[in-house]
């Protein structure tokens, strides 16, 4: 896996806090960089608190907030230990790993990581019209359907926005996560 050089993932202050989960406790600060996948574990999690979801979309006040993990489960591994114990707005954090053909009724957040372009396109097709933000690493994410994408920049691991896709879900997605982004599609 890629090994990404911290002091050089994020430069505004937002994004910031995405790097500080990777420290936390001190248990990462001794590592000279950051696995590219910790990384995205570390923005998956903060995607969750700068995300409005449609009322309707917990089936009570007290309902886990659910992240699906498609095509990596190295990353769902990764993002259930970081989300242990932790909840955000009222929401206990749960991961779950999906295979194909699995239904994405309860998701909240859906990753797509690494699968054949036929699959990813399915599983984006069925996330499509629900209020699940919709985030891969695949090159033509957003072309497909995805809301969000990881993309490297200058040796970053950013992310791009389709505003399109995010308001067809009927989700709102905090300024601040907009400003942090790479590129912003579909913004008036």
């Amino acid at each position: 896996m890629r090994r990404l050089r911290p002091i050089v993932l994020m430069r505004r202050p937002t994004c910031w806090l995405a790097l500080g989960l990777l420290l936390w406790g001190g248990v990462a600060a001794a590592q000279p960089a950051a696995s590219e996948g910790q990384v995205k574990a570390a923005y998956l999690f903060k995607f969750a608190g700068f995300v409005e979801w449609p009322e309707g979309s917990f089936a009570r006040p007290d309902s886990p907030l659910l992240i699906g993990v498609a095509g990596s489960d190295a990353l769902a591994e990764q993002l259930e230990a970081m989300v242990a114990g932790r909840s955000v707005g009222g929401h206990a954090l749960a991961v779950r790993k999906i295979r194909r053909g699995d239904a994405l009724a309860g998701l909240h957040i859906l990753f797509a990581g690494a699968m054949e372009r036929t699959a990813l396109a399915e599983l984006l097709g069925a996330a499509r019209g629900q209020a699940v933000l919709t985030v891969s690493d695949a090159a033509d994410a957003i072309a497909l359907g995805a809301m969000i994408a990881f993309v490297i920049s200058d040796e970053r691991l950013r992310f791009d926005v389709a505003m399109k896709q995010v308001a067809g879900a009927r989700l709102r997605i905090s300024a601040r996560m907009l400003a942090a982004a790479h590129k912003v599609e579909g913004t008036t």
